[in-house]
């Protein structure tokens, strides 16, 4: 018996950027699966209502970009481990017709990490994190996880970032963003998890003159690949991380869940997005 083509998406505001419908045309293609995955611009306010509605309009489920992964995870009737930790989610999907969220930033973020620094090991200082939304939080719970000692946490508005402290614990502080560049001194890694730096939107105002030699910089930005962060870490000779990597490996397990394969990430996969992302 045939088995029937699925459809998923991914959801934003906006959505325009996103290299997901990219992965998964690649691996639908690759492991011959009769499917699609599309881009799906959702207005903040509307988030609950599209994602319980999914199964009558085809689909079977969703990965959730900035700035809906909150919203996304409320409106979810399960949710996984690792999305109750953060309370935010990115991949949504249905089990016995109730819509299920779970979280897979975190996962995927640390596994592009330990593939570029081996020698990573989070105990050993501090971690930085710019941001307090959906992505951020992923962000510290990715690195409480990994046994940081402290997360910093810097956010625009003192209040959001208040907010996330008060949800992981004692091993969460918040500052304020004008003491980003003090407090920063001790850290191991810096993570930008806020979308400055994004193409068409503001630059990212972070000095990094005051960073420890062997701090390394991370950016969940992916387009453009280098962001002006990562520029500037390179400059001073500082390790840095990409957002791609983590974008590549958050996206296996929705794929599985959606088309009932486990795929692979690959240097094929890699080398087609980064070509997409730099016109070539």
């Amino acid at each position: 018996m045939t088995r029937p083509a699925a459809r998923a998406c991914i959801i934003g505001w906006p959505v325009d950027h996103s290299r997901s419908p990219m992965i998964h045309g690649y691996w639908l293609k690759r492991y011959r699966i009769d499917g699609s995955y599309e881009r799906r611009p959702v207005r903040p306010g509307e988030v609950a209502a599209f994602v319980c509605g999914m199964r009558e309009h085809g689909l079977a489920g969703c990965n959730v970009t900035i700035p809906h992964k909150e919203a996304a995870y409320a409106a979810a009737a399960l949710t996984m481990p690792a999305a109750r930790a953060v309370g935010a989610a990115n991949t949504l999907w249905f089990e016995d017709g109730r819509l299920v969220a779970d979280n897979t930033d975190a996962a995927g973020f640390m596994s592009h990490l330990r593939a570029c620094v081996p020698d990573f090991d989070a105990r050993r200082s501090p971690t930085a994190v710019l941001g307090a939304g959906g992505a951020a939080r992923g962000m510290v719970h990715a690195f409480l996880e990994a046994g940081a000692p402290e997360v910093r946490l810097f956010n625009r508005t003192r209040e959001r970032a208040d907010a996330v402290a008060r949800h992981f614990g004692a091993r969460v502080e918040t500052f304020d963003w004008a003491d980003r560049v003090e407090r920063t001194r001790e850290a191991g890694v810096l993570v930008n998890a806020t979308a400055l730096g994004m193409e068409h939107m503001a630059a990212l105002d972070m000095p990094l003159a005051q960073l420890a030699a062997d701090c390394i910089v991370a950016d969940l930005v992916y387009v453009p690949l280098v962001t002006p962060l990562l520029a500037a870490a390179r400059a001073r000779d500082l390790r840095t991380v990409d957002g791609l990597g983590m974008l590549l490996h958050q996206a296996v397990p929705g794929f599985e869940k959606w088309f009932g394969v486990r795929p692979e990430v690959t240097g094929e996969l890699r080398d087609l997005l980064v070509a997409d992302i730099e016109g070539k």
